[in-house]
């Protein structure tokens, strides 16, 4: 092996330079004392000197090498001191210019770690056979065993001045070992021939070789988030600087919050930067551990992602290797605070966040940030999104930059995007309603008409009268709670369907069935589920049959009826937050409970049609491509008292039955298909009949003759 320098670092391999001082100095001390103990190899197992062409001795009995040791340590003393090679690097060894005091990430391991130079040295060794590709047969021939081509403790002892110093290492309290710079093998326990590791990334950052590494980027903390609302003994807590040991910040807030931005916000006072972590990492200790070296060594904090339930075993894992390090983990936690269902992670002290939810101002300044010179002609419409889609910092972020310097962009396309970032989707507890008519096709008397225009101009005007009129404060950002009553069949589920058409609007129709549930307090937890989701994606909470979860509230004989009113509390609560627009429709108003009837705006009643009102609903419910000359709907409209709902279903059975029989003449150009008055009046008494209505020849008038055999 050749000789090397004295003035820089001793390498197997050619060019490998390491750019941090401290590190370069101790790796030259490993080198230099592994090509000592390589010619004192020679010497002991063949009688011959280094041939010094980097051939290395041949392999001998361990154990008789191991008690050579002992009972030459006085001859190897002299041939270090009288053999030319092994003197040379006794004297290089002797005149390693040791680095003046500077930064750097080795410096602060050692003062961190309180390492005296017997760690130092062993510290070294670990990183060597990471940095230097030509040690490993090196370690090998030292250690006289060929499977072992690594650093040993028990080769650090042969290797170093002061062999009870490296003895004194092997313990799980020393700074190595608890802080986790050295790993203790797949064995799990302390020993000498042990492999002395460390991660590979953590060797690269104490040699000055991952200063720009793009693996550690830093999380920036964002213009919307505000501390004003964290407790100020927990500020000043989290502003003193480095923890005393692995610490952990709970962040709670909604599933899309802008947790990495919050802690970001929580760690600047300080001055330590933030570390994301992958996902990846989570299930896997040992990369999570050494991100938190990586972390420690940059004085950083960590932001994880959100946990599943199956991450949580090796997450424990990891905050008990890294229980002594002096970082914070940041960590997005159920809203609500506590630990939800999962367990508790190991660490030396714990502190709960409540994250308030992206609130209007701040969304609506994102948006105009975000989208440029295209925000200022669309303002009223980015207004009205800020309002409509309740979305948190990441997504708004998002759609921004997707939507920033498209040419074409107009108020649509932002609302659009607001939509299918609010993530709406059946959830078993609600489907999706895809709407089939707009307001021009509602058929109601005047004033009910009228009741309807208001309500769908209150949901247009909600965002001005909210924030620029200043209403928001006072009601909460409340939207509407609508009642639809009437008897069935006359246009409730048709007037919702009008209003999410005119407002587009994404329609939810609630299934009670999946949301009233038998067992004690899920009904709360349904209910919350179904408010939560309208709320985040701006959709229109349509509930058929309310008076069948919204009902009187009963007296107390039992522990049910006690959760039940619970329940009905909740719901009474949580309709007077609601920030949408809550429809609630009902057969029976006279059931619905007083308390919930004073927190709804608006009550629009659907009386039955009258004979101006049938006929509009006759002539509307003709499908476009049917021949319907033959009908004479004054006379249905007259003689048939029937809802919209009832008339729709006759039309569609006259259809049926019609769609089977040839037509008698020729269609006229673009029908498929014609109806005639007895094909209707067939299909009329047919409904009548399922209605347990008496059915009279005089309601047919002249039509009587030809309905005798369906009349008798």
């Amino acid at each position: 092996m050749n000789a090397p320098s004295p003035h820089g670092p001793a390498c197997v391999t050619p060019g490998l330079s390491v750019p941090d001082p401290f590190a370069a100095y101790w790796l030259a001390q490993v080198n230099l004392r592994l090509r000592r103990e390589i010619a004192w190899a020679w010497h002991q197992r063949a009688g011959a000197a280094d041939p010094r062409d980097g051939s290395l001795p041949t392999e001998t009995d361990p154990a008789g090498d191991a008690l050579d040791w002992v009972r030459f340590a006085t001859a190897r003393e002299r041939f270090q001191q009288d053999d030319p090679a092994a003197a040379y690097l006794g004297d290089c060894l002797a005149r390693l210019p040791r680095p003046a005091l500077a930064g750097g990430a080795w410096a602060f391991v050692a003062d961190a770690a309180g390492l005296d130079e017997a760690g130092t040295f062993v510290l070294a060794m670990a990183m060597a056979q990471h940095l230097d590709a030509g040690l490993g047969p090196v370690f090998a021939a030292c250690a006289n065993d060929a499977t072992r081509p690594y650093p040993t403790p028990a080769l650090a002892q042969r290797l170093w001045d002061d062999p009870a110093a490296v003895a004194c290492l092997l313990t799980e309290d020393h700074p190595l070992f608890r802080l986790g710079l050295l790993r203790s093998g797949s064995g799990g326990g302390l020993g000498w021939q042990m492999p002395l590791d460390i991660a590979p990334a953590v060797a690269q950052a104490l040699a000055g070789l991952r200063a720009d590494d793009p693996a550690r980027p830093h999380v920036t903390v964002p213009a919307h988030v505000r501390l004003d609302g964290v407790p100020a003994a927990l500020a000043a807590r989290l502003a003193r600087g480095r923890p005393e040991g692995l610490e952990l910040v709970a962040l709670h807030g909604p599933e899309a919050a802008d947790h990495s931005g919050w802690a970001a916000a929580l760690a600047a006072p300080s001055d330590r930067a933030l570390h994301p972590v992958s996902r990846r990492a989570l299930a896997e200790p040992e990369t999570l551990c050494t991100r938190c070296l990586l972390a420690w060594i940059d004085g950083a904090d960590l932001m994880l992602p959100a946990p599943a339930e199956e991450d949580y075993p090796a997450l424990a894992i990891a905050a008990r290797r890294s229980l002594a390090l002096p970082i914070r983990w940041f960590l997005p936690a159920p809203q609500g605070g506590g630990h939800g269902h999962r367990p508790a992670l190991p660490c030396t002290a714990r502190f709960d966040v409540s994250l308030p939810p992206l609130d209007h101002a701040a969304r609506l300044a994102m948006l105009v940030d975000g989208l440029g010179a295209s925000a200022e002609r669309l303002r009223p419409a980015l207004e009205d999104c800020a309002r409509r889609f309740r979305l948190e910092a990441p997504a708004v972020r998002r759609i921004a930059a997707d939507l920033r310097g498209r040419p074409d962009l107009d108020a649509g396309h932002v609302a659009d995007a607001c939509r299918a970032a609010s993530g709406a989707r059946d959830d078993g507890a609600t489907q999706r309603v895809t709407p089939r008519f707009t307001g021009a096709e509602l058929v109601l008397p005047p004033r009910q008409m009228r009741q309807y225009v208001e309500i769908r101009d209150a949901m247009r005007a909600l965002t001005e009268v909210h924030y620029r009129w200043g209403t928001a404060q006072a009601w909460s950002e409340a939207g509407l709670s609508v009642l639809f009553c009437g008897p069935p069949g006359t246009g409730k589920t048709m007037a919702a369907e009008a209003l999410a058409s005119d407002l587009r609007l994404d329609l939810y129709r609630t299934d009670l069935s999946q949301v009233v549930n038998k067992y004690i307090g899920e009904t709360e937890k349904n209910l919350r589920r179904v408010f939560d989701a309208a709320e985040a994606s701006d959709a229109i909470l349509f509930f058929d049959e309310a008076d069948a979860l919204f009902g009187k509230r009963t007296d107390v004989k039992d522990a049910h009826d006690r959760f039940a009113n619970i329940e009905i509390s909740y719901l009474l609560e949580r309709m007077e937050r609601f920030r949408g627009l809550a429809i609630l429709a009902t057969n029976r108003r006279k059931d619905l409970d007083e308390a919930f009837m004073r927190r709804l705006r608006q009550v629009l009643e659907f009386p039955m049609p009258g004979p101006e009102e049938r006929e509009r609903i006759w002539r509307a419910a003709i499908p476009p491509n049917v021949d319907a000359t033959a009908l004479e709907f004054g006379f249905l409209a007259r003689q048939f008292t029937f809802s919209g709902g009832h008339i729709r279903s006759v039309l569609l059975n006259a259809c049926l039955q019609a769609a089977g029989r040839p037509p008698e003449a020729p269609l006229p150009a673009g029908k498929a298909g014609r109806l005639t008055m007895r094909d209707v009046l067939v299909q009329v008494r047919r409904e009548l009949d399922k209605l347990n209505r008496t059915v009279g020849e005089e309601q047919f008038g002249r039509y009587a003759a030809q309905m005798a055999e369906w009349l008798s």
